[in-house]
């Protein structure tokens, strides 16, 4: 048992799904997983554990922001020894190439966030995926025919930006998307040398503008489980 998770030894598989939604983790357990059992309700953060094609894997909501992810992780890594974590999360395109629904795997990612700058003492760590872990999923959106787009994504700990423009410096140098935890999950597993990656579908675009219900956030961004799930089996 952590501080955060309210699971005991055992309840939580080695390989864990991580989106942010609690609602999303109910949901991926619930459609895709056999006798899922839910290990955690603390703060509202389900956490979930079940079995894929016979593989054990759990679940587990990581909330908003590089802070949140940072303390699951490390929970999950320290306290109940999880070797691999898969980040499922949304992100928003800036690049006019990257659609609404889209799928992108996170090779690197760049990031303005405040937890890195204070641990790094103002020098800049470059955080990526594992290879093992970002080759098979490829493989795996390959052999489900499903296109994924990979590459640098941009981690930022503000939501609501003050210069609405702001993202066109990021787009210039080609980074393919924007979302709020990759930084703290790829700089956690570095430091605790586990296996991470994230996997990511478009919601939105601040290019055109356009974007998707909360429903089709929570419910139906079923092709990024589906690379997930078969990457952790």
């Amino acid at each position: 048992m952590s501080l955060h998770i309210n699971a005991k030894e055992g309840d939580i598989a080695s390989t864990v799904l991580m989106p942010g939604d609690p609602l999303r983790a109910k949901f991926i357990a619930e459609t895709f997983l056999q006798k899922p059992v839910c290990y955690n309700e603390v703060r509202g953060m389900y956490g979930y554990t079940g079995f894929y094609k016979g593989k054990k894997i759990s679940v587990q909501a990581s909330g908003m922001g590089v802070p949140s992810i940072s303390i699951y992780a490390q929970e999950l890594i320290t306290s109940y020894n999880v070797k691999k974590i898969i980040r499922i999360g949304t992100c928003g395109s800036l690049q006019e190439k990257v659609k609404i629904k889209d799928v992108i795997m996170a090779m690197a990612v760049s990031h303005d966030s405040n937890m890195n700058l204070q641990r790094f003492d103002g020098m800049t760590y470059a955080p990526t995926a594992s290879f093992e872990l970002l080759d098979k999923a490829y493989h795996v959106a390959q052999k489900l025919g499903i296109e994924v787009k990979v590459g640098n994504i941009l981690t930022t700990d503000t939501f609501y930006h003050d210069d609405p423009d702001d993202w066109k410096r990021w787009a210039k140098f080609g980074v393919l998307a924007v979302e709020m935890e990759t930084v703290g999950l790829y700089t956690l597993a570095a430091k605790y040398g586990i296996q991470a990656l994230t996997i990511l579908t478009v919601s939105d675009s601040l290019v055109t503008g356009e974007a998707t219900s909360s429903a089709d956030r929570q419910t139906t961004l079923t092709q990024m489980m589906k690379i997930a799930l078969e990457t952790a089996e």
